[in-house]
């Protein structure tokens, strides 16, 4: 008996004689010579290197004797168990939002991430170079281009005379609850790179995005709602989806995209309510699709796609009820309204407040156009508008609702800009990217307040006093929640991967 391994030609038979293999073998060799005969040099050259015809067909005893070792390993692969291996799947269904207790005691419970996507410019903002204004018009040592003086004055504010400039009045009368880490740094000066770099902690691959580490870590107080949210007006993002997803962690743990350009609550999540079944017919329809779906993983194998499609039904599911309340931010009093401002931006802080009233876990807030190559002077003012008041009363009513200390608030975008014109911004010129310096801000949550860590150069070209790169501001976040960063991890593909990569360093000295 012979046999067949792989398929090879559909006019070769399955083979259950030594006779019936020589007269194939006959067969294919008349038609291999015609074959042969007519072809270029390439074509011989391909065919001498490809499998043989008796390479495909193997006699009982060679077929044993090959494959016989194999069985011993599969035996040891069930004695050892799947993980032993690499394997994910069992860790993808213990997948719980369940509260679990970090590796210490937290200082933090709840992220709110305001990302200010675009780039802020440090240098007239948080980071003020007199240094820019005695040169300005006038070439930089070791730097192309003629600096910039910042347009705008900085006066110093608070106890601690942190210098802050003056498009954020607001804030600046809260820096004594803020510490500015002034000396943050980044790889890549391109948007969607660093956007990406920032959210995920990796710049080429896709990996799992921060507010997913966390969720992975900490699970989330309320099982009714999403334990991630993502707030982003209008359309995606640079990096997409990219910048909230979970990658290769369970589908439980990724973020909730919500677009607050919106307003109406029926609206802002799409078919949050089914008009055409109850509540009973949707969870009967739910249980189907998940034993559908127990079925394909025991019968073919488990695919991450579909478990994070079904964990999006799921939740939806869940926030019928609940999810309609947290977003209804007309039910806020007016003098609450009022001081958030009704801006685009004053609402998703708003929702923000009321979803870690909740107990979401992780929070991100996209707030873009920061991106001032030209006309600095004049678009810079507005977008710190669009922040200085929102930002400001949302610190100040988490303080009101014995939250702030429970919650870490980040502000910062992806990377800083140069000290000198940007060579296309003509008579009103702005700033090029910089991936060597930028100021991040951070407060609540076990920060230190009114302190600033770090410094810049001179004209703040790049971080020279205690450089925090992305990976060691990921590693403190984690740290204010109780994680050592090196032993978050989730084991894929037969290797540990985390946040902060194979670098990261927590910045104690902003932990009070």
């Amino acid at each position: 008996m012979f046999i067949r391994v792989d398929p090879w030609l559909n006019c070769i038979l399955v083979l259950t004689t030594r006779k019936q293999l020589f007269r194939n073998q006959r067969l294919v060799s008349v038609v291999f010579s015609g074959i042969v005969s007519n072809m270029s040099t390439d074509d011989k050259f391909e065919q001498e290197h490809s499998a043989r015809l008796e390479d495909h067909f193997l006699t009982r005893r060679q077929f044993l004797g090959r494959a016989g070792m194999g069985f011993g390993a599969l035996s040891l692969a069930a004695l050892l168990g799947e993980n032993f291996f690499g394997s994910t799947a069992q860790a993808a269904e213990n997948a719980t939002l369940l509260p679990r207790a970090p590796h210490f005691p937290a200082k933090a419970k709840h992220v709110v991430h305001i990302f200010a996507q675009g780039a802020p410019s440090h240098v007239d903002t948080w980071d003020y170079k007199p240094s820019l204004a005695r040169y300005d018009g006038k070439s930089i040592p070791n730097m192309d281009g003629v600096a910039m003086a910042s347009p705008f004055k900085f006066e110093k504010k608070g106890k601690a005379g942190i210098e802050v400039s003056e498009v954020f009045p607001k804030l600046g009368e809260m820096v004594d609850d803020l510490c500015l880490v002034k000396s943050c740094y980044t790889d890549i000066p391109a948007h969607e790179v660093a956007t990406v770099f920032m959210n995920t902690g990796n710049t080429r691959l896709a990996r799992p995005s921060l507010g997913s580490w966390v969720l992975y870590g900490l699970g989330t107080e309320n099982q009714n709602m999403p334990g991630y949210v993502s707030l982003r007006p209008g359309g995606l993002p640079p990096g997409g989806s990219s910048n909230w997803q979970s990658s290769f962690l369970p589908g439980v743990y990724q973020g909730v995209s919500i677009n607050t350009k919106i307003t109406a609550v029926d609206q802002l999540i799409a078919n949050i309510r089914n008009k055409y079944s109850s509540l009973d017919e949707q969870r009967r329809q739910l249980d189907l699709v998940h034993k559908l779906n127990e079925l394909h993983s025991q019968n073919l194998q488990k695919d991450a796609a579909l478990e994070a499609r079904l964990e999006s039904y799921e939740m939806a599911f869940k926030m019928q009820t609940e999810a309609t309340d947290a977003f209804d931010i007309s039910k806020e009093p007016q003098l609450v309204r009022d001081a958030y401002g009704r801006t685009s931006q004053g609402n998703q802080l708003l929702i923000a407040r009321r979803l870690i009233e909740r107990g979401v876990r992780f929070v991100q807030v996209w707030a873009g156009g920061w991106d001032h190559h030209q006309d600095i002077e004049d678009r810079l003012p507005e977008r710190a508008k669009e922040i200085d008041q929102p930002l400001a009363a949302f610190i100040a009513d988490l303080k009101q609702r014995g939250l702030f200390d429970s919650t870490l608030v980040v502000w910062g975008g992806e990377f800083g800009r140069k000290p000198v014109r940007d060579r296309n911004g003509g008579d009103n010129p702005g700033r090029d990217h910089n991936a060597k310096a930028f100021t991040t801000l951070l407060a609540g949550g076990g920060v230190k307040r009114g302190m600033t860590y770090g410094a810049t150069d001179e004209f703040g070209a790049a971080a020279v006093e205690n450089k925090v790169h992305i990976h060691d501001l990921h590693a403190t976040i984690l740290a204010l929640l109780g994680f050592d960063h090196t032993k978050l991890t989730y084991r894929y593909n037969g290797r540990d991967f985390r946040l902060t990569d194979v670098s990261g360093n927590v910045v104690k000295p902003v932990i009070a």
